[in-house]
Order: structure tokens, then C-alpha cells, then sequence
């Protein structure tokens, strides 16, 4: 595969006027049913990512075209299970190969739409849960709903990270940058890994092992931070290097829905609504992750008195470690991730718990774009809300575990947060627009 990769790479690099082009057809190609067995599409998606980073394509257009080069896959898979059904079988590929298609059909009668979003984030189902869609005849409306968030949430998590990479390689970044960025991602990595693996081995007391990861690199970043300034300082240039009109709206649109009041209410929306229904082990869960969260964030934040950076016209006066942003989205929706999870395998409950990461991640990462917060500052937010929800799962699980939430009890949440959401952020753009303008 690499004379092949690297062919293709070098007549884009010769040839970048054919790279928005490429990202759509490889970004389709790997999300369509039977293409994907042919074009390592992973591997070739990153690359040209690569390319895209190195000054060739915005970020923006790259992620817009990388989520309708999946749509596009996804609606053609879909088309293809609908037409065919069950003949789907017998097309090359398929025919010496029936278990891919009974699992992916075991997933979606097992998890419906939930299979879809989860899917997606899963190789070997991803291209094959549209067409499986189409099979059983699910409504297009609700099919295309659906992927059109799945699609968003894959562009970011497959494209950003070669994206950025590419951009990186590109700029002059300061002395120490690479090491530095090499430690954090690092140990980063390693606490990952191994929270991974404690949790599909089911070790016992596998929440308290992450907390006390998850603490061990909050305790790195509140003291050595001060030792981190090429890495706050080469990502801080890396990102207002490339802002743009479009990506500028985005981003004041997730960080306005990370602000603290906004939080608060959405905290104290998802307890009620749990206390209604007198879910009263997981409203106790999710409320004492969120309060400790904030206590947490307020009182270290005032303790490190940490300035902000000089970016915005109008800088904020309050202290920048950590992020409260990043710190009450990553709580909040990890809150959420865990209770998705409950009853399931361990994979389901990893997969939830990075689905959970994504929103939160946009908000966090829409702070430093804006340059509200320094990248250090969001990472110690992220890690203070992983220790403390980690920490409060395994409070409340040390007699039994949480279970599951009955469908209802979804049907009354869900709707009513994205509501929430939705009106928070049409009521208050216009003032975030003018509030974080260059």
C-alpha cells in the first residue's frame, strides 16, 4: 500500500487544485458499502488531510467537504440495501463474506438509530449499517437526520487531526514545541490506553483507576504549565493563523453554548428531569459530578491566577486555569456518555463516551480558536471533568451498579436538552458575534 499511497499523494502535491475534489471522493468512499473493502480509505482520508493542513485547503472547506463526501456515501449505501433487500447479498464482496453483513444487521435491530451515530466510529460497520438501514426499510427522513449528525461528528474526528497536522509541519513554531507536544499527547495517550483497557477487561474498580489517571495529569498540568509556553504558544499561533468568517460563526456558536450560566441551567435541567422521573441513583451520579466539577474549576482557577491571552479586542478579565468551558461541557456530556452506557458491553459504553467527547470537545477547542483560553487551559479542564465524573461513577457504584434508564425516560430527556440547546443559541448569537469579533 505505501508505493500506492504515496503516488497518489505526490500527484496532489503537484496537483493541489484536484485536492478538494479528492477529499470528497475518499471521504465517500470510505463510508460507502462494499467501495471500502477496495480503497484503504483511513489511511488516504488522513494523508490528504495532511495536504489540506500544509496550506492547500482552509479548514473549513476541508471539513464541509469531508461531511458531504460521507453524506453522500451514506445515502448511496442506504439507496443501494433499499433496493436490492436481501438480493444485497449476492453482490462481489459480499457473497464469500455473509457475516459482515449479519453482524451489522444483529447491531441495527439491536441499537436502531443508536447504531447508526455509534457505527459510525467503527470501521468495519460504518459503510455497512446505511445499507443495512435501507434493508429493513428505515424511513429516509429519519435515516437522513441522523447521518447528517453522524457525518459532522466523523468529518471533525477524521480529518481535524491530519488537518492540523499538516498545519503544523508547515508553520515556524517555537523551540521545544515538538517535545512538549510530545509529552502532553503522550501521557495523554497513555492514560487512554490504559482506561481502555481496565474497561474492557471489566477490572473492578476500574472508574477509580481512571479518576486517579485522569487526577495524575491534572496535577501535570496545574504545575508545569509554566514549562509548557512553546505548546500553548505554537497551537495559539497554529489556530489564529487560519481563522476565517466561517469558522469564526461555528465556533462563537459552541462556545455560547458553553457558557457558564448556559451550563448551569443545562445541569440543573438534566438533574430535574431525573428526579422527575425518579431516576434518584443517577440523578445523585450526574448532579454531584456536575457540582463538584464547578466547585473544582472555581477554586483552582482563583488558586493558579493565570492570565488569559491577548487575542480578543475585548479581553476577558477572569482567570484563564482551567477552562470552565471546557471543564462544565466535558462533565455535562460525559455525564450523559456514562448513562447511555449503562447495560451495554464495554464497547458500547467506550463509544458512547467518545460520542459524549465530541460536543464537548467543540466547545473546548472553540476557546482556544476565539483565544479566550490558552490550549493547556482546556486540557485541564477536560481532564479536572473526566477525575471528578470518573471519581463519582465509582461512588455510586461501589454497592451495585447503575442501571440502565428506561426508553422513556430518553424520550423526555433527550428532547428537552437539544431544545435547550437550540434556544440558548438563537437567542444569543447576535450578541456572541459582536462579543467575539478580532
Amino acid at each position: 500500500m505505501g508505493p500506492w499511497l504515496d503516488s497518489i499523494t505526490g500527484w496532489l502535491t503537484v496537483n493541489p487544485q484536484w485536492l478538494a475534489a479528492a477529499v470528497f471522493i475518499v471521504a465517500c468512499v470510505e463510508c460507502l458499502a462494499i467501495a471500502w473493502l477496495i480503497v484503504p480509505g483511513t489511511v488516504l482520508l488522513f494523508a490528504i488531510a495532511v495536504l489540506a493542513g500544509s496550506g492547500a485547503l482552509p479548514l473549513g472547506e476541508t471539513l464541509l467537504l469531508g461531511f458531504l463526501g460521507g453524506l453522500f456515501g451514506d445515502m448511496v449505501s442506504y439507496f443501494l440495501g433499499r433496493h436490492f433487500h436481501q438480493n444485497i447479498r449476492r453482490l462481489p464482496g459480499l457473497r464469500h463474506h455473509p457475516e459482515w453483513i449479519s453482524g451489522a444487521e444483529s447491531y441495527f435491530q439491536r441499537y436502531g438509530i443508536a447504531s447508526l451515530l455509534v457505527g459510525r466510529f467503527i470501521g468495519p460497520l460504518r459503510p455497512m449499517l446505511p445499507m443495512v438501514a435501507g434493508m429493513f426499510d428505515m424511513p429516509f427522513p429519519r435515516f437522513i437526520a441522523v447521518s447528517l449528525l453522524a457525518a459532522a461528528g466523523w468529518s471533525v474526528a477524521y480529518l481535524l487531526p491530519g488537518w492540523a497536522t499538516g498545519a503544523a509541519i508547515r508553520l515556524p513554531l517555537p523551540e521545544g514545541f515538538w517535545p512538549e507536544a510530545g509529552i502532553v499527547a503522550g501521557s495523554i495517550a497513555v492514560m487512554i490506553g490504559l482506561s481502555v483497557t481496565s474497561s474492557l477487561r471489566r477490572h473492578r474498580h476500574a472508574s477509580a483507576f481512571i479518576a486517579s489517571l485522569g487526577l495524575v495529569i491534572l496535577l501535570g498540568l496545574f504545575f508545569g504549565y509554566p514549562h509548557l509556553s512553546a505548546l500553548d504558544q505554537g497551537l495559539m499561533t497554529l489556530v489564529q493563523e487560519h481563522r476565517s468568517p466561517m469558522m469564526d460563526e461555528v465556533a462563537v456558536i459552541f462556545t455560547l453554548l458553553g457558557e457558564f450560566r448556559n451550563m448551569l441551567v443545562f445541569s440543573a435541567l438534566l438533574t430535574g428531569l431525573l428526579l422527575l422521573t425518579r431516576q434518584w441513583r443517577q440523578a445523585i451520579f450526574v448532579g454531584g459530578a456536575l457540582l463538584c466539577t464547578a466547585i473544582g474549576n472555581t477554586v483552582t482557577k482563583h488558586f493558579f491566577a493565570r492570565l488569559r491571552p491577548e487575542v480578543l479586542t475585548d479581553p476577558l478579565t477572569s482567570y484563564s486555569m482551567p477552562s470552565g468551558h471546557a471543564s462544565g461541557s466535558f462533565a455535562l456530556f460525559l455525564a450523559l456518555g456514562v448513562l447511555a452506557g449503562r447495560g451495554q458491553p464495554p464497547r458500547m459504553r467506550l463509544t458512547w463516551l467518545l460520542l459524549g467527547c465530541m460536543p464537548a470537545l467543540a466547545i473546548a477547542m472553540s476557546r482556544v480558536y476565539l483565544g479566550a483560553h490558552w490550549p493547556t487551559d482546556v486540557l485541564a479542564g477536560a481532564m479536572l471533568a473526566a477525575c471528578v465524573c470518573a471519581a463519582s461513577l465509582w461512588l455510586s457504584q461501589r454497592q451495585t451498579p447503575l442501571n440502565p434508564m428506561p426508553p422513556k425516560v430518553w424520550w423526555l430527556v433527550l428532547p428537552s436538552m437539544l431544545a435547550l440547546f437550540a434556544f440558548f443559541a438563537l437567542r444569543h448569537l447576535p450578541h456572541a458575534m459582536l462579543r467575539y469579533a478580532y
